[in-house]
């Protein structure tokens, strides 16, 4: 029983999660977007401390639940690890742990979250399941949805709506094809070894686990030592023969409790601490001084951010050299939102005017940034802050967006076809907050001038998207290290 009701919280919460970044109308967001906000890394940087506590509470009781119930990328190894299993049943067997190795691995990533975070993004696991939902499952999903529009429309039904499809980012692309890869490899090879070796998650929910108040336990009493537990157990972490159960790596999956035919193992609290398992001085030690070291280390370094304060083929845009690309509004600076943001990417999944997409420069590698090609960020559009999980982009209304400036627009007059004597002007016309006025030609000359009120603007790149001068745009929009309150 056991086991069934927790497949079918996993299966809940990975098909919810999934669609959170499928969802091109926003709508389940509304309901289920508080999924994304109690993964564990974006709650520590979101300094959300009531969800860190919750997750550490439930794990001090049930075990590594989050790992096996709640974390998104837990459950696709679960679903690779499973369809290998059926090729192959039996096939795993007990390793010793690795402590020091998951301790390094742990110690380095904390390092690389708090001094050269796109690297650490790599291992996070919500962002690394985010990536994979955002740019592989997205786009197929996206053309289905298409293809079903086309039949729809040709039958005069139309219950399904078309969605643009394009590639955001190569290197997110390829970074999110590694991944799957890498991790379903894994998982069907060894089953749950990247949460007990590589994911920091994983670590630390290992170290909590050893003292949950509920554990799987064997009756040595009676344990005929068949081993079908340890065979069948993914996280490779039960010992047959010596009849014990590693908990730093016990997922609570409960699958050897319903492997075990002569119902020696139950799941429940264990009154005493065995000789085996006596020794809680220095791993209580170890489990604090790391955990502490990197709820501190991101807590305090988000904290000191948050303070920072027609018939002929055309071609496509191509985006200008910025030397700073604005951050969405929300995101206070450059800086609070460079340490703050995980790269999950669901900000550019729900993103309807396709102006976020990922970054392909190394120092913000897969974070979203500001692009104007295909869209310009409306003012009354407020879907990133309302899905962020980090609050790298604070929540905000459609009224304080109309005053946050971003960016300013930027007028390269030998680009303009205003400037060169055309008929155009569609900067000026199509300027939300009229920041753009197209001054008249002098006399004896057809040069009109573009005059940008940098005061005014907030940098929303209605001009940069709409200007007709194709490769590049006659305007573009120029971020700000720290947004501005107009």
């Amino acid at each position: 029983m056991l086991r069934k009701i927790r497949i079918g919280l996993a299966v809940l919460f990975f098909i919810l999660l999934t669609l959170l970044f499928l969802d091109f109308t926003g709508a389940l967001h509304h309901w289920f977007g508080w999924m994304a906000k109690i993964q564990f890394v974006p709650a520590v940087l979101a300094i959300n401390v009531a969800v860190v506590i919750g997750l550490i509470v439930i794990t001090l009781l049930f075990g590594r639940v989050y790992c096996s119930v709640i974390c998104p990328l837990g459950i696709f190894q679960d679903i690779f690890s499973g369809m290998a299993s059926r090729i192959k049943k039996n096939r795993f067997h007990y390793h010793k742990n690795r402590p020091i190795l998951r301790g390094v691995i742990l110690l380095i990533f904390i390092i690389l979250l708090i001094f050269l975070p796109p690297i650490a993004r790599l291992i996070e696991p919500y962002s690394a399941f985010g990536r994979m939902a955002a740019n592989l499952f997205a786009p197929l999903y996206a053309w289905c949805n298409n293809l079903l529009a086309q039949i729809a429309e040709r039958a005069q039904s139309y219950a399904f709506y078309s969605v643009d499809v394009w590639l955001k980012s190569l290197s997110s692309l390829i970074i999110a094809a590694v991944t799957f890869v890498v991790i379903a490899a894994l998982a069907v090879w060894k089953g749950r070894i990247w949460c007990n070796t590589v994911c920091p998650v994983g670590t630390i929910m290992g170290f909590l686990s050893k003292y949950a108040y509920f554990k799987p336990v064997i009756n040595t009493d009676k344990c005929n030592h068949c081993g079908l537990c340890g065979r069948n157990c993914k996280a490779e972490c039960i010992n047959s023969q010596e009849q014990a159960i590693d908990y730093s790596r016990c997922v609570a999956c409960m699958n050897c409790l319903s492997n075990c035919h002569q119902k020696a193992i139950s799941y429940k609290h264990i009154p005493k601490v065995t000789a085996a398992d006596d020794q809680p001085d220095q791993s209580k030690r170890k489990f604090l001084a790391i955990t502490a070291l990197f709820t501190a280390g991101s807590v305090l370094k988000a904290q000191a951010q948050k303070v920072d304060g027609g018939l002929a083929v055309i071609e496509d845009k191509k985006v200008p050299e910025r030397k700073l690309s604005p951050c969405p509004p929300g995101a206070r600076s450059y800086n609070n939102f460079y340490h703050r943001c995980t790269s999950c990417q669901l900000c550019v999944a729900e993103c309807p005017n396709h102006v976020l997409r990922p970054s392909n420069k190394l120092t913000s590698l897969m974070q979203p940034e500001m692009s104007y090609e295909r869209g310009y960020c409306r003012p009354e559009c407020t879907r990133c802050s309302e899905v962020c999980p980090t609050g790298a982009i604070e929540r905000i209304t459609p009224v304080e967006k109309s005053s946050i400036q971003i960016g300013h627009a930027v007028w390269i007059k030998e680009n303009c076809l205003a400037y060169n004597g055309g008929n155009c002007g569609n900067c000026a016309r199509h300027c939300p907050v009229g920041a753009i006025q197209i001054l008249p030609a002098s006399e004896g000359s057809v040069q009109q001038t573009v005059a940008v009120n940098t005061e005014r603007c907030i940098g929303c790149g209605a001009c940069e998207n709409l200007c007709p001068v194709r490769p590049l745009s006659a305007i573009y929009v120029e971020g700000h290290e720290q947004q501005r309150i107009l």
